[in-house]
């Protein structure tokens, strides 16, 4: 089949996705959302989380979950996919929703609340009309960590497709420690701040499992050696969904030569091939570098858990 022409040239007040022809909010609707009181936001959230529970039966879900890993690229392959024509935004669509967080901490509202996130099944036919198909997609780099979510994804959403991007644990464990920084929560030199991870995070998945809706803030926050021990994690998906519902990427090649790694997205997905737009890189790395000593120590720690991942993938080591 082949791949819808771009829409017409929208005015110049409004930005429109290259190769979705979606418009974007302009400007002044932006400023106006901006400056609304959170109180006012919330009201509204809630009137519409009411409106679209309601009609929850008639929502499919999503067709795409990507589950990280964090600092590995989700939002860069989200915001591409959502360039395609194919493509439906969640809902609202004025929010430009990449996630629900349902499956981690948004777990207590229950599942109505969730399939109110996404487009009704004529909306879908619309859209399909219009462009020979329509899915959805969901982005969280939450997902993937926590134990509790492939299984969780796998009775609420019994068809989904997942993907997973894995970056070379050492520059993702850097990369999360300076979001952290950056963000005000991490007081700790990197190196001082690894060999705090156990304490911070033990006894968190206990608690997990004793709790349903408990999410766990330090395991968000402070696991930046935890989160690189990918075999375990997607052990559980792959046992959850099936070896085949599961594709397993590199970060570094979609950095690389994202055209070629979309391609393979939209292939897994089903959708018709479409050149990529740029996507949004959610990357704060800068010229400051990792420590020799915490990069070695770090090499040494995960030289074992890559061995795991390659045996588990029927691959050849991905990083040295």
């Amino acid at each position: 089949m082949t791949a819808p022409a771009t829409a017409p040239t929208a005015p110049a007040a409004l930005t429109v996705s290259r190769a979705s022809g979606r418009r974007l909010d302009p400007a002044p609707v932006r400023l106006a959302k901006a400056l609304l009181p959170q109180r006012v936001k919330d009201a509204a959230d809630a009137v519409i989380r009411a409106l679209t529970g309601a009609t929850a039966r008639w929502r499919p879900g999503p067709d795409l979950l990507v589950v990280g890993t964090k600092r590995g690229g989700t939002t860069y392959l989200w915001s591409a996919l959502q360039a395609h024509p194919q493509v439906m935004a969640m809902v609202p669509r004025a929010r430009h929703l990449k996630s629900s967080h349902y499956f981690t901490e948004q777990f207590r509202r229950g599942e109505r609340w969730y399939l109110g996130h996404f487009p009704t099944r004529w909306a879908r036919r619309r859209h399909a009309r219009r462009h020979g198909r329509a899915l959805c997609v969901e982005a969280s780099p939450l997902y993937l960590f926590d134990p509790r979510v492939p299984a969780r994804v796998a009775a609420a959403l019994p068809q989904v497709r997942v993907v997973v991007l894995l970056r070379d644990p050492v520059h993702r464990a850097f990369s999360h420690y300076r979001e952290r920084v950056k963000n005000g929560v991490e007081g700790l030199s990197f190196a001082d701040a690894l060999a705090a991870e156990p304490g911070r995070l033990g006894g968190e998945l206990a608690r997990m499992a004793e709790d349903p809706a408990y999410s766990s803030r330090p395991r968000d926050w402070y696991s930046y050696r935890a989160r690189g021990e990918y075999a375990d994690q997607l052990r559980g998906w792959f046992e959850a969904l099936g070896r085949d519902r599961v594709l397993v990427l590199r970060s570094e090649d979609l950095y690389a030569d994202p055209a070629a790694v979309l391609a393979r997205v939209q292939e897994f997905a089903g959708l018709d091939p479409a050149p990529p737009a740029p996507g949004k890189r959610n990357r704060s790395d800068g010229d400051e570098r990792i420590d020799p000593d915490s990069a070695a120590r770090l090499r040494s720690w995960f030289a074992p858990h890559n061995q795991r991942l390659a045996e588990l993938l029927d691959e050849e080591v991905w990083w040295p």
